[in-house]
């Protein structure tokens, strides 16, 4: 049985990451806010990456894959948002993953080939209205993921998520209302938002021994957003 540490795994992807992986493995899941109670082959503990320092000493003397969740989708204007909001946001999406990987390292490079999985956006390769605030931290993932890569090859393989807008909480506010879930369902060639069951099932093939051919890469996972016209 392998071990697998999903953070951010009490809601949306990576709740339903952790559902997934679990039924055939040992997962460590954290949460910040909503506690979830421990299920068979899940164990959840309180983590949050904005404090100074995470306890992470619950986890296994090896780890095979590393699912990094925590998010914000913060749409505004330009002009007003402040640079501090561009360096909180940072240190949620970027900082966060870091630490936790330089934290874990050892671990991960203690098996024959582990696997870590982040996540970016669709709006890093399009580019919408709004959309600066997120678009720079997870430009900065698709960098990061890139350069490890390269680094941890070919102990470690990296990859990323970018989705389109899914049916999340992280969303709940942008998908409030029939009208708003029908017109932006409307702007995929799929014309559906995506599920956090569908995005898991990416999580699940990039961080287990099903891609182990697969490192540096970027997939869309987006109904079509980023490459069809229709």
């Amino acid at each position: 049985m392998k071990n697998y540490l999903i953070i951010g795994a009490s809601t949306g992807i990576g709740l339903q990451s952790a559902a997934l992986l679990s039924k055939n493995n040992q997962v460590f899941g954290t949460y910040s806010k909503n506690k979830i109670n421990n299920a068979s082959q899940l164990q959840y503990h309180y983590c949050n990456v904005l404090d100074e320092t995470q306890d992470l000493s619950f986890l296994p003397e090896t780890l095979d894959g590393l699912v990094y969740c925590p998010g914000a989708v913060n749409l505004k204007p330009f002009a007003r948002i402040k640079p501090e909001d561009f360096i909180k946001d940072y240190e949620l999406q970027v900082l966060g993953a870091i630490k936790i990987i330089q934290q874990i390292l050892p671990k991960l490079k203690a098996v024959d080939l582990s696997s870590i999985v982040l996540f970016s956006t669709v709006a890093v390769q399009s580019g919408y209205n709004f959309h600066s605030l997120v678009a720079s931290s997870k430009g900065a993932i698709e960098g990061l993921t890139k350069s490890l890569a390269a680094e941890f090859a070919p102990k470690i393989r990296v990859n990323c998520i970018a989705p389109s807008i899914t049916m999340t909480p992280l969303v709940a506010g942008l998908l409030n209302t029939d009208d708003k879930i029908q017109t932006t369902a409307a702007k995929h060639p799929l014309k559906k938002i995506g599920s956090a069951t569908d995005v898991a099932h990416l999580v699940e093939f990039l961080v287990t021994d099903k891609s182990s051919w697969i490192t540096g890469q970027v997939f869309h996972i987006d109904g079509g957003m980023s490459t069809l016209k229709v």
